[in-house]
Order: structure tokens, then sequence, then C-alpha cells
């Protein structure tokens, strides 16, 4: 008995160890050297958390290819906690790096801080009037929800349906923050017609650089307003958005056209957003176009590309995707309800008569609205996630640009056909449509090229998670050959290194971009992941 005395005592010492932190009151130490001792001092003290899962899902995010580890993560309760945080770090004499984290859906590291805190903004408690969202109707600006900056863009389309209305500007994939995009632009299908997600804010409350809330809108305090929309997060983190509504339709008209001419692809999409009135009955509420490519697993059982069309096309769609090597699809959409079906026929056969697509390569569906903005589905946690041939995780070397519709021609011979098909890598999604200019505020952040028609073109790569570096070569020699042939693109979702590059970025709002930084995060505290003010 008095042999083994020793070794019992050894595990009595070490359970008090790990126990006794947990019959304390006070909150466990963070243990960093990065961040001011002090700051475990304050209130929020026990929101912030640097434990290894905290840790690790702010280190990573959408992209799988960049990590950079924050000294803590902030888990609000409330919009006061994330103002205690920022004013602290504002008024340290050793300042550290904030960034606000919704879904982590950005691709190059843009919502990490690292030495800093992460926000974690889906976790945020905060409530107006008793909700995250809030349907309401004024008569100067009709009806309008008030949504939290961590909510869900599908959330807020369930919530708003219920009152049978709905926003009426959306991008492809509804589970990411409103804060988020709006952070960004916000686009998708209905951005020809109604604007990006930012062109459909009425009103904002922020919490700038410096700790303090601040209410915004066209009207009251409108330099932070148009600031914050499309500013990477530099000026503030947007805690709630006014967003505007619209009644909500039914059901959609789903079509889907093929074309095997570059030509008469462009030219058609450009006629068809031509026709763009807000309230203009005859014109289409969705657009945008997607390649098709004889490239990897074209027509395995599991082939994205043919998912839309009846499996009975299968054999003669892939004969002419093989044949052309691109084929161009244009995806169009017509919203309806109970008493609009019988002209929303009408009018899709008046809008696509003379349109030059293949004869005998359209397709249809008719589906809900709910199915139809919500078609991409609710995409698995980035730690589930696995490549297509199942050889461990994915990366997204994602690449998504602005081009003039001026050089789009050019592009497309250079790109697509010479770069991209013939390199032959591409497994993912490459989208292409074009918008109009007038339909966003050059007030705004946001940078869009100086042409009254412009495109997105997307190059959404899945890759392997050590396989990605290809994908990154492919987009560096796009962006190298528009540079040598003069096509002056635009990145949304930039992702630049230097000073330089961000100057180039923003052109003729360089100097506006930094003279409100000056004004609304003076000690540069804010979004450091995008590396516009910050080395790091």
């Amino acid at each position: 008995m008095a042999e083994n005395f020793p070794i019992i005592a050894y595990f009595m010492v070490i359970i008090f160890i790990y126990i006794s932190p947990l019959m304390s009151k006070q909150p466990p130490k963070l243990e960093t050297n990065f961040l001011p001792p002090n700051l475990q001092n304050l209130s929020i003290a026990k929101t912030l958390r640097d434990d290894p899962d905290a840790i690790k899902l702010a280190s990573s995010d959408y992209g799988n290819i960049v990590q950079e580890i924050p000294a803590a993560v902030l888990y609000p309760s409330s919009k006061n906690d994330i103002a205690s945080l920022i004013k602290f770090a504002h008024s340290s004499s050793s300042p550290f790096n904030i960034a606000a984290r919704g879904q982590g859906h950005s691709v190059r590291g843009q919502a990490m801080a690292r030495n800093g805190v992460v926000v974690n903004m889906t976790s945020l408690e905060d409530r107006i009037n008793g909700s995250g969202i809030v349907v309401s109707r004024s008569p100067s600006l009709g009806f309008y929800a008030d949504v939290g900056g961590g909510q869900l863009w599908g959330d807020v389309l369930h919530a708003t349906l219920e009152r049978g209305l709905s926003p009426v500007s959306w991008t492809d994939y509804l589970y990411l923050t409103v804060g988020g995009t709006l952070s960004n632009a916000g686009i998708g299908g209905e951005t020809f017609r109604f604007g990006p997600q930012i062109s459909n804010v009425f009103e904002m409350d922020v919490i700038t650089g410096t700790g303090d809330f601040v209410s915004c809108s066209p009207e009251k305090n409108m330099n932070l307003f148009h600031a914050v929309l499309g500013g990477f997060g530099q000026f503030g983190i947007i805690t709630r958005a006014r967003i505007a509504l619209e009644p909500a339709p039914k059901r959609v008209k789903w079509v889907r056209m093929l074309y095997n001419d570059f030509t008469a692809f462009a030219r058609d999409q450009e006629h068809l957003i031509s026709i763009n009135g807000r309230k203009q009955n005859n014109a289409l509420d969705y657009l945008e176009g997607l390649l098709l490519m004889n490239q990897g697993s074209l027509g395995s059982p599991h082939d994205w590309r043919l998912s839309f069309f009846p499996s009975n096309d299968h054999s003669r769609i892939l004969s002419i995707i093989k044949k052309y090597g691109i084929i161009y699809c244009l995806e169009v959409a017509k919203y309806y309800d109970d008493h609009t079906l019988e002209s929303a026929d009408e009018e899709l056969q008046v809008l696509f008569k003379g349109l030059s697509f293949i004869t005998g390569f359209t397709f249809e569906k008719d589906v809900s609205y709910v199915d139809f903005v919500n078609r991409t589905g609710k995409m698995e946690d980035d730690s589930k996630l696995t490549h297509p041939d199942g050889v461990g995780p994915t990366s997204h070397p994602w690449l998504n640009l602005f081009v003039p519709k001026s050089q789009i021609s050019g592009f497309n011979s250079g790109v697509f056909k010479d770069i991209v098909l013939k390199r032959n890598i591409t497994t993912g999604l490459v989208l292409f449509y074009p918008m109009n200019r007038n339909k966003w505020d050059d007030r705004m952040s946001a940078v869009i090229p100086d042409e009254d028609v412009f495109y997105t073109i997307g190059f959404l790569h899945s890759s392997g998670f050590d396989e990605w570096e290809a994908y990154d070569a492919q987009n560096k020699d796009i962006l190298q050959f528009c540079y040598n042939a003069g096509i002056e693109v635009k990145q949304y979702l930039p992702n630049y290194k230097t000073k330089e590059e961000w100057k180039n970025h923003f052109g003729m709002k360089w100097r506006t971009f930094q003279e409100r930084k000056a004004l609304f995060d003076p000690k540069m505290i804010l979004s450091p992941g995008q590396r516009i003010f910050n080395d790091n």
C-alpha cells in the first residue's frame, strides 16, 4: 500500500490541475502572447476563445488554401461585445487586428486575422425586437426586412416568404451571411435587372474601426454607408441591414439553351439584359450563362454538367460538346404566380423569338420559387468536403473576374479556347454572364469596369487539397494574358498582395478608399486578411 502512494498522489495532483479551472468562476486565461494582457479584464473575456476547435475553424476558409492562425476568436452574444473588442483594440497602445467571419466563404484568407481576433458573426445572438429578421413597411420605402449582419440569406428567404415577400437580388448560394455578401457586392442572375445586393439596401447599423455604433443610409452618414457596401470589411462591421422586399412569386419557368457560336451567345445575352425595367413584365427575372467543356469526367453518371437535362438527351448533348469542345449554355428564368402563368409562357415565347441557340437544344423545367433560388442547396462543412474523386479534402482555387463587353471576344478566344480548353484541368463550374452598369451605384466601394455592359466570369474550381497549385497557375496565366492583351479586367472577390496592385484595382476610387479608411478605421485594425492596408 505504501509503495503505491506516490503514484496515487501523482494522479491526484493531475486531477486537481485539470478540475480546478472548472471550479473557478473566472473565465480561463487566454494563452497568447499576441494580445494585450488587460484584455482579460474586460467583460467580453468570457466570449473569447483560444481553444483548438475555435482556432482551427477561424484559421481556414472555403478556399482551403490559406491558413492564418488568430490569437483568439470572439463569440459575441450581442453587438456590444463586438464594439467593446474594437474599441479596446483601437485605444490600446498595442493595437491588434480584427476580422469579421461569417460562413468563411472566402477563398484566399480574406476573413482571417493572423495573431489577432476573428469575430464569429454566426454566433451573434443580438436580436431586433426579439428576432434576427423583422419585416416591416413604410410609405416611403415599401416593404423591407431588418436583418442581423450574421444572418444567413437562406433564413432571410424563409422569414420573408412567410409574409409573401422576398428580396429581389440573390447570390447563387444562400448559406452566406448578409454582412459577408454586402461587404463584397452580392451578385447573381438577378443582378442585370435589380442590381447587386448592395444596390438593394436602405440602411445599415455599422460598428466602425473606432468601436462606434453608427446608423447610416443614403441620407444619413452617407459616406460610411457607401464605404461599407463593397468595402471588404475595411471600414466597419455590419450588424444590421435594411433590405428591400417585393411580393414573392410562387413558381419559376427555368430554361436552358445551348449555343456552339460564342458571338451569337453573347449577342443574345446582351439583348435579353437590355430589357431590364424593374417593373417591366416582359423582362426576364434571372439570366446567367455557363460553359460545358469537353474535359474531365464528361458523361460520367454523376456529371454535374448534365444533371439539369433529361437523361434521354444526355447522349446528344455529349455529342455536341465533344464535337465543338465548348458549348455555351444560356440559363434564364421567368417568375410567376397563379395569376400570371399564361402571360409568363407568352412573354417567354416573345423573348425567345429571334434567339440563335442550336435548334432542338432548349430545355425547360417548372419549379417552385424556393427550389429555384435555393438550387445549389446547402454545402457541407469544409472539414467534411471531399474531392469528387474521393481523394481527400477539397480546395477551391477560384478566380472571379469582371470583363468589359468590348473585350469579351478576345477573352473567349484567348482564355476559354486557348488556355482553359487546351490545359484540360478544369473540373469546376465556369459561369459567364453580362450585367448592366446602370444598376450599380458608383459611390459605393465596389469596383466594376467602366463600360455600360460588362461580364462576370467565375472559374469555380474544385481540386484535391494537394492539387490546387495547377489551378492557381492557370489563374495566373489567365490574368497575365489579360494584362498582355490589354483586357482591363477587375477581380471580384479580389486577391492582391501589393499596395500597387490594390491601387490599380481601385483606380479612380483609390484616393477615396484611403480617405475613408483614415476616417473610419485610422488604426487599420479591420480585415487584415484582405491585405489592402496590412502586410500580414
